[in-house]
């Protein structure tokens, strides 16, 4: 296996994480400041969707070109 459908591969299982499991990140938002007393705000937000969808249309791109150049 070459080294490209290692990556496809490894892309595919990574967008089907994300799709199944929807990670989630931490944001921190500044939300009044006065003078020296500031408040924020932690927002935790998903990872779309289309991140997903974008690694495994990569990953499919790398594993049928890599076959294309084998035979």
């Amino acid at each position: 296996m070459r080294s490209s459908q290692i990556l496809g591969l490894l892309l595919i299982l990574a967008g089907v994480v994300l799709l199944w499991l929807r990670p989630a990140y931490t944001t921190k938002k500044n939300v009044l400041e006065i003078g020296d007393v500031k408040a924020s705000v932690d927002e935790e937000q998903r990872i779309p969707k289309w991140v997903g969808g974008v690694a495994i249309g990569a990953g499919l791109v790398l594993i049928v070109g890599a076959a294309r150049r084998q035979g």
